[in-house]
Parts: C-alpha cells; sequence; structure tokens
C-alpha cells in the first residue's frame, strides 16, 4: 500500500506542474497558486463539514499551519530561480527536496533493506535525470542556487509536516484544509504585495475573463495538489518513509511524460534513460 499511495503522490503531483506550468504561460504565476488553492479549499470545506471533522481539531494542526506556510514560499522562490535560470539546472536541483523526508525517516530509525537502499540511490539519480539537467551552456548564478536549494528544502519539508499533521482520515480533510486557508493566506498576501509594486494579478490578454475560462484547469491543479498530499500522508503512515519519500519524489517523470504525450516535446537522451533508472528504482523499492 506505500508503494501504491505513493505512486499515486507522484502521478497527481506531475500532473499539477503540468497543468500548472501550462497555466502561468498565460496568467501570473501567484494568481495560479491563489485561486487554485481557493477552490480547493471550497471543496474541502464541504468535506470536512460533511464528515464532522472539526471535532479532531488539535495541536497536530499547527503542522498544516507550518505546511501551509512553507509551500507558498518555497513554491515562490522556486519560481524565482527559474527566472533566474537556467532551468535545466534548476529544474532537477529542486527535486532533491526528497532528502528531506528521507532523512526524517532514518533520525527516526527506519532502516531500509539493501535493495531498498539501492533503490533509493537509483530513484533519485533517475528523477534528476529525468527532470532534463544541463549539462553543459550557461554559467548558473548563485542566487539561483541557493534558492532553488531552499525551495527544495520547503518542498520536501512539506511532505513530512503533512504526514505529522493526522492520524486519520477525517483529521487528514481538516488538516489538508487548514493547510490550503494558510496557503491562500500566505499567497494572497504575497500576490498583493506583487501588485503594489506594479506586478500582474491578471492576464495581459483577457484579464479576468480569461480567469473565469481558465476555472477548470485551476480546479484540476489545485484539486489534484491537494490529493497528492492526502495520498502521501497516507503511504507515510502505512511504511516506512523513506521509501514513500522516494517514490512520491518521481513526479518529475510525470510531468516530463505530460509534456511529451500532450504538446509533442520530444524527451532528451538523458531525460529517457532517467525515466529509465526511475523505473528501475521504483521495482527496488517495490521489493526490497
Amino acid at each position: 500500500m506505500t508503494a501504491l499511495f505513493a505512486l499515486a503522490t507522484s502521478l497527481l503531483l506531475g500532473l499539477a506542474d503540468f497543468g500548472g506550468g501550462l497555466l502561468t504561460r498565460r496568467t501570473p504565476a501567484l494568481t495560479v497558486v491563489v485561486v487554485s488553492q481557493a477552490v480547493a479549499a471550497a471543496v474541502l470545506a464541504v468535506i470536512v463539514v460533511a464528515t464532522g471533522a472539526w471535532s479532531e481539531a488539535g495541536g497536530q494542526l499547527w503542522y498544516a499551519v507550518a505546511a501551509g506556510v512553507v509551500g507558498p514560499l518555497a513554491l515562490l522562490g522556486f519560481y524565482k530561480a527559474l527566472a533566474l535560470g537556467p532551468m535545466g539546472v534548476v529544474s532537477p536541483l529542486g527535486s532533491l527536496g526528497v532528502a528531506v523526508p528521507v532523512s526524517a525517516g532514518l533520525i527516526v530509525g527506519e532502516r531500509p533493506g539493501p535493495l531498498q537502499f539501492a533503490g533509493v540511490a537509483v530513484a533519485v539519480t533517475g528523477v534528476v535525470m529525468a527532470s532534463g539537467p544541463q549539462l553543459r551552456g550557461a554559467p548558473v548564478q548563485r542566487r539561483a542556487v541557493l534558492l532553488t536549494l531552499l525551495a527544495a528544502f520547503g518542498f520536501g519539508a512539506v511532505m513530512s509536516l503533512i504526514a505529522e499533521a493526522s492520524t486519520t482520515v477525517t483529521g487528514l480533510f481538516l488538516a489538508l484544509f487548514v493547510q490550503r486557508m494558510t496557503n491562500i493566506a500566505v499567497g494572497g498576501t504575497a500576490l498583493y504585495v506583487s501588485v503594489r509594486r506594479g506586478g500582474r494579478a491578471l492576464p495581459e490578454e483577457g484579464g479576468i475573463a480569461m480567469v473565469r475560462a481558465s476555472l477548470p484547469a485551476l480546479a484540476f491543479v489545485g484539486l489534484a495538489d491537494v490529493a497528492s498530499n492526502g495520498t502521501y500522508s497516507a503511504a507515510a503512515h502505512h511504511g516506512p518513509v523513506t521509501v514513500a519519500a522516494v517514490l512520491a519524489s518521481l513526479y518529475p517523470v510525470v510531468t516530463a511524460l505530460a509534456a511529451r504525450g500532450f504538446l509533442g516535446e520530444r524527451l532528451r537522451g538523458v531525460q529517457a534513460a532517467g525515466a529509465g533508472l526511475a523505473l528501475v528504482g521504483t521495482v527496488l523499492l517495490a521489493t526490497g
């Protein structure tokens, strides 16, 4: 079950990143974050009320609040790093956030077997390669590297925090709702500051009409993101965090394959090899 839930996490995250990437080509990234999370929060609010999840409110929800603060900040740092570029270096470095939950699992005493250790190494290498690392070209700014590593740490921290925010299904619904409301508060504040500094909140072409037309896609991105947090929490509670975290980090492979399937983008040789290594690592982790 750990492998199943973790692989579902990768699928959902990969599709959410693909959809979010397409949306940010026309709509400001902060607007995509705020609107998609608002849709997800509205759906979660209905679920929380229907299941009576409020009864499970407790101190563990501070983990959800922390995840809600760290997540948007990590995303903003990642977007800034992508803007500084080159993307071929930034994107693979962003996948190193898996080190956070893996380290947390080792600290609490998890000890994967030899095959699983091999699977971790092979899968992480495959993820980095599948992200399409740039092996030559323009030099990388130190600021871009620093921002990317901070963002990666943030992404990994969110995985660990949300896994600690609940121990039951209804409690998970409440934790995800609290996380989304915090996301909206942090992202909304950042959007307000951006607009005050001359940034845009709406697309240059189409304005609010474009945002309305994009609502189905925005809803998909927000709900896929929520579902991925839920499936990762389930994976972390069903088995070793070290295994769950690595399998859940395969989402760059999904994003690359989605771009190949829907946009006709050709995979570079290093990406194809990375996808194959990620698959080998998945098999080792699942059978180790």
